[in-house]
């Protein structure tokens, strides 16, 4: 509770600002705390595994960089109501794809990473007409999570925490009732596939690619850019075709080392925008790291 009320005085504290003014202010006090917590460490292991060419000032550098992003994006979260297409804050490219969803009345399984605001990106489907699941990981204090739910329902996006085999059907049901649904494929998942991003060992999620498979055979793929301050560039890639052979284990396989090219392909582009804070490979890819 006392987290809760903590956080209550935060995000009220900072909505008295502007959004530029809230976003720089957090930003610019992570780009300094960050790299002294410990999870710069994690950082820093992630970013050699991802960049083993890159000097350690270099990386220093990136790090401070990617910090200054968390702490916007953690201020710009408690006014989400105010990062809206409508505030002009958001180009939108690949808009096409959203309306053609729309225009044919089918559903879309949707799979992005955790990209600069990440947030920003149900916002301008909701906009756009795209009638959507949208799935996340419940936060730790139940009290935290209702919080979190508040600031999403202001910008009307519905948030859905899925569980077990089944939250799994409950996606399946949307997309035959031709909703879409929409998911965050770029974390660690212990009872994930086995497969390579940037070169090294990381178990992944098959859940977008099952679904896909099993409804419309394509995954739309969407990312964010930060452009300067609290200004944002979300674009709608052309859909990843996926491949059905006949053998489930194999489709699955195929699919998710697509996802993993995509996501790895944009963080190439934009390294600066990706939550390095994230524990994304298998220990054995940090082992070989060395002490």
């Amino acid at each position: 509770m006392l987290e809760a009320l903590a956080y209550d005085i935060a995000a009220g504290a900072l909505r008295l600002l502007t959004v530029d003014a809230a976003s720089a202010l957090v930003g610019a006090l992570l780009r300094r705390i960050g790299p002294l917590t410990g999870v710069q460490r994690t950082v820093d292991r992630n970013l050699r595994l991802a960049f083993p060419e890159m000097s350690a000032d270099e990386r220093l550098a990136l790090s401070r960089t990617q910090w200054e992003n968390f702490g916007r994006f953690c201020a710009e979260f408690t006014m989400m109501d105010r990062l809206t297409p409508a505030s002009g804050r958001i180009e939108v490219v690949g808009a096409e794809h959203l309306k053609a969803i729309v225009d044919g009345g089918g559903s879309a399984v949707f799979v992005s990473g955790h990209f600069a605001n990440f947030e920003v990106m149900p916002a301008v489907g909701l906009a756009a007409g795209v009638n959507c699941q949208i799935t996340y990981r419940a936060a730790n204090n139940p009290y935290i999570d209702r919080r979190f739910l508040r600031t999403r329902q202001k910008y009307g996006v519905r948030y859905f925490a899925p569980k077990g085999i089944d939250g799994s059907r409950e996606l399946l049901e949307a997309l035959k009732r031709g909703e879409s649904v929409a998911l965050l494929n770029d974390q660690k998942f212990d009872e994930g596939l086995p497969a390579l991003f940037f070169g090294h060992l990381a178990y992944t999620a098959a859940g977008p690619t099952r679904l896909a498979l099993r409804s419309t055979g394509r995954l739309h793929m969407a990312s964010i850019e930060r452009l300067r301050g609290a200004r944002f560039r979300v674009i709608f890639h052309e859909p990843l075709v996926l491949t059905r052979t006949g053998s489930r284990a194999a489709d699955l396989a195929a699919g998710v080392d697509q996802v993993n090219a995509f996501i790895e392909a944009r963080v190439r582009e934009r390294p600066q925008d990706w939550f390095w804070v994230h524990k994304r490979w298998a220990p054995s890819a940090y082992a070989t790291l060395g002490a």
